[in-house]
């Protein structure tokens, strides 16, 4: 399994390109919103002979999500989610206005929603489905075990956990899908994160003045 990770918009939001040996992909978290953005992510599915077949958003909060209707009607593919982030989808627009996301198109509404323990499949390869609620009410991770890594939204960065104090937050949830959901995973896990570098679990337990 290959992944590449793009950074874009003003919240410099990571997202996220998951593929394997068929080319099939999946695309996590398209926070592309202008349309150099857009462009960005086009031609490097392009160039890498990649077929997107889903597109997931970890939670979403608006940095998250600008990109949805790009990316599903450029491939017409559809949106997965967990069920407890609707509200968040819903609100979106009125959401946008307020950071200045003035072009804003809106987003698919999702044909399918995400829960613990589902398995995520695309081309000959799979990601395990984590709920870890706190820094949002559906917040996802999505894990491999075989490859090691967690695709982690915005739970754990780099040194990091996500902020609480936005609507739906709860900082003892947070701490409580952290500890008993991620750190239980082996200390070379890389933590693929949703703003700033990569990480792994076992630095982050041994460092990550939060979970001291």
């Amino acid at each position: 399994m290959e992944i590449k990770k793009i950074t874009f918009n003003p919240f410099q939001e990571n997202t996220y390109v998951v593929w394997d040996e068929t080319r099939e992909c999946i695309i996590i978290d398209p926070g592309c919103y202008e349309e150099s953005e857009k462009e960005i992510l086009k031609r490097f599915i392009v160039d890498n002979k990649l077929k997107p077949v889903k597109l997931i958003n970890t939670h979403c909060h608006i940095d998250h999500i600008l990109g949805n209707k790009f990316v599903s009607e450029q491939w017409n593919i559809d949106l997965y989610i967990h069920q407890d982030d609707m509200m968040l989808l819903e609100r979106a627009g009125d959401i946008a206005k307020t950071y200045g996301f003035v072009k804003y198109e809106g987003s698919p509404y999702p044909k399918y929603f995400l829960k613990e323990g589902d398995s995520l499949e695309f081309g000959n390869s799979s990601l395990q489905i984590i709920y870890t609620p706190g820094h949002a009410p559906g917040h996802i991770c999505l894990l491999n075990l075989i490859n090691k890594f967690i695709i982690a939204g915005d739970v754990l960065f780099n040194g990091s956990i996500g902020r609480t104090d936005l609507p739906g937050g709860d900082f003892n949830l947070l701490i409580e899908s952290i500890t008993t959901k991620i750190l239980c995973l082996h200390d070379d896990t890389i933590v693929f994160c949703g703003h700033g570098p990569s990480t792994t679990i076992g630095k982050e337990r041994n460092t990550n003045p939060f979970l001291q």
